[in-house]
C-alpha cells in the first residue's frame, strides 16, 4: 500500500483528501505543520506528499528542499492558489513533481497521484533495468566518465547503472555518446524497440554540463494530435473543454536541462512546425495564451525508424530534421553484439535475485545455445523480460533450464537445431547429386531445392508443404524418400 502525507494548514482540505484517498486504496496521514511533517518523515517512509504552498510556520520552497533532504525519492506535489502558479512552476524545477492549483478537485487529484506513481515505478524500473557495467578501467577518465577500454574490469555506473558492453559496436557506440555528451548539439537516436534509446539520452545528459539540471522525457507515440500541444507547452486554465486548471508543458519543466521526445515521428504536421518554431526562436506559448515564455533545452530525439527515411516518405519535415540532426547515435540491436550477451545475462540475474531475493544457479549449456541462435527482436528489453521470467520459474539454487524459457524461443531454439542437424545430410546429399552432368540429375536437383524451400517456409509442417507442392501428402513421403531428406 502506497504511504502518502498530507500538509495543509486547512483542516478541511486534509479531512476530505484523507477520505477521498483512503477510499482509492492508499495509506494517508495528515498534519497541519510543517515542522510536524519534518517530524513525521523522518520516522515513517512516504511515498507521496501533497503539500499546501503557504504554512503558517514556513513555505513550500523550503519545506521542498526539507523533504528532498530527508528522502530524495518521495514525489512531491504543491498545492497552490491562483496567484502562486509561477512560484509552483518554479518548484517543479527545482524538485517537486508537479502541482494543482485550488479549487481542488478530487478526480483530478487522483489521476496526478497514479500519474505520478506510475512515473516512480518507471524510474525505478530504468534505474534497476541497467546493471553492472563491464568496461572500465579503473574510476574513468579524467572528467569521471567511465571508458570501456579494459573488458576484463568492471565498474558501476551509480547514476544509470547502463551495461556498455565488450563487443566492438558497444564500444563504438559509447566513444560517440563520450564525444557528444559534453556539447549542447541535437541528437537524434536511432535504434529498433528494446535497445535503450531513453537509457542512451539519459547517459549523454548524465555526462552533460546540464546534468544538475531536468531530465524530462515524452513518449509522443502515446501523444494524439489534441494532447501533444499541451503536453509540449502546456496550456491555460479555460483553453479547451477540460483544461481546469493551468499546464505547464515539458519544455518549460526541462528548462536549463534536458528534453527527451521519444518516438518523435508520431507528431502530427501540425506540432511539427510548432517544434520548428520553439527551436528556432527559443520561446514557446501555452495553448491558450499570447504569452511567449523563454527557454533554454538541449533536445534529444528518438525513433525506431530513419527519420530521413520518414522524410523520404513525407511524414516528417525535412527542415525540422536538419534541426535536430546535429548528431546522430546507432544503437545496434542485440542480434549485432551477441558477445554482450553474457554481460546482459550476468547483470540482469543479479537484478532479479536482488528483486526476488533468492538464488538461482547457473544457466546450462542448452540455454546458451538458446540465447545464441535467437533473433532478439525484442531486444536488451526482451532478454531483462525473458531472465525475469526463467529466475521466478526457476526453484532456489537450481540451474536455469531451456523449460523456464517462454514457448517462441524454445521453439525458434528446436527450429535451429533442427536444421542444423540437416545441413551437412543436405548438403552432402547436394554434392551426390550434382557428381552427374545429365538432365535427370538437373531435374532431380531442382526437384530437391524446392521441395527443401517450401518445407522451410511452412516450417517443416508436410500437409501444408504437399498443398503448396500441388501433390497429396503419401506424393510428397514417397518424394522425400527418393531424395533421401529425413524429415
Amino acid at each position: 500500500m502506497r504511504n502518502i502525507l498530507i500538509i495543509d494548514d486547512e483542516i478541511n482540505i486534509c479531512t476530505l483528501l484523507s477520505k477521498f484517498l483512503g477510499k482509492h486504496g492508499f495509506k494517508v496521514d495528515t498534519t497541519m505543520s510543517g515542522a510536524t511533517a519534518l517530524k513525521m518523515m523522518k520516522e515513517k517512509t512516504f511515498d507521496l506528499v501533497l503539500c499546501d504552498y503557504r504554512l503558517k510556520d514556513t513555505d513550500g520552497a523550503q519545506l521542498l528542499q526539507d523533504i528532498l533532504q530527508i528522502n530524495p525519492r518521495t514525489i512531491v506535489i504543491i498545492i497552490t492558489g491562483y496567484t502562486d502558479v509561477r512560484v509552483a512552476v518554479d518548484m517543479v524545477k527545482n524538485g517537486a513533481y508537479d502541482y494543482l492549483s485550488k479549487p481542488l478537485y478530487p478526480d483530478e487529484i487522483l489521476n496526478l497521484v497514479h500519474k505520478a506513481f506510475a512515473h516512480m515505478d518507471s524510474e525505478r524500473e530504468r534505474e534497476s533495468s541497467m546493471p553492472a557495467i563491464r568496461a572500465a578501467n579503473g574510476n574513468g577518465n579524467a572528467d569521471g566518465v567511465p571508458t570501456p577500454d579494459d573488458p576484463n574490469s568492471e565498474m558501476l555506473d551509480k547514476t544509470h547503472k547502463y551495461v556498455y558492453g565488450e563487443s566492438s559496436n558497444a564500444r563504438e557506440l559509447f566513444r560517440q555518446i563520450k564525444l557528444v555528451a559534453p556539447t549542447d548539439y541535437s541528437v537524434i537516436i536511432f535504434g529498433e524497440t528494446g535497445t535503450g534509446k531513453e537509457s542512451v539520452a539519459h547517459l549523454i545528459h548524465h555526462h552533460s554540463k546540464r546534468h544538475n539540471q531536468p531530465f524530462v522525457a515524452l513518449d509522443c507515440g502515446s501523444l494524439s494530435k489534441e494532447l501533444a500541444a499541451s503536453e509540449l507547452f502546456g496550456h491555460e486554465k479555460g483553453a479547451f473543454t477540460g483544461a481546469i486548471n493551468t499546464k505547464i508543458g515539458a519544455f518549460e519543466q526541462a528548462h536549463g536541462g534536458t528534453l527527451f521526445l521519444d518516438e518523435v515521428s508520431n507528431l502530427s504536421y501540425d506540432i511539427q512546425v510548432a517544434l520548428l518554431r520553439v527551436i528556432q526562436e527559443k520561446v514557446i506559448r501555452r495553448v491558450g495564451s499570447l504569452k511567449e515564455i523563454p527557454i533554454d533545452v538541449r533536445i534529444i530525439v528518438a525513433s525506431n525508424e530513419k527519420l530521413s527515411e520518414s522524410v523520404a516518405k513525407g511524414r516528417f519535415r525535412e527542415d525540422l530534421f536538419h534541426r535536430f540532426n546535429e548528431f546522430t547515435i546507432y544503437i545496434p540491436p542485440l542480434r549485432e553484439r551477441v558477445e554482450d550477451l553474457p554481460l546482459f545475462v550476468d547483470a540482469f540475474i543479479r537484478q532479479v535475485e536482488r528483486e526476488l531475493q533468492k538464488n538461482c544457479g547457473k544457466i546450462t549449456h542448452e540455454v546458451w545455445e538458446c540465447f545464441n541462435k535467437y533473433n532478439w527482436p525484442g531486444n536488451i528489453r526482451e532478454l531483462k523480460n525473458v531472465i525475469r521470467r526463467a529466475c521466478l520459474l526457476t526453484p532456489e539454487h537450481d540451474d536455469i533450464t531451456l523449460s523456464t524459457l517462454p514457448l517462441e524461443m524454445k521453439e525458434s531454439f528446436s527450429q535451429a537445431s533442427y536444421e542444423d542437424d540437416h545441413q551437412v545430410n543436405m548438403a552432402g546429399e547436394l554434392i551426390s547429386i550434382t557428381n552427374e552432368n545429365d538432365l535427370k540429375t538437373v531435374a532431380l536437383q531442382a526437384e530437391y531445392n524446392k521441395i527443401i524451400n517450401v518445407l522451410k517456409e511452412v516450417k517443416y509442417n508436410k500437409t501444408k508443404a504437399a498443398q503448396l507442392l500441388n501433390i497429396d501428402r503419401k506424393t510428397l513421403y514417397n518424394k522425400l524418400r527418393l531424395l533421401n531428406i529425413n524429415y
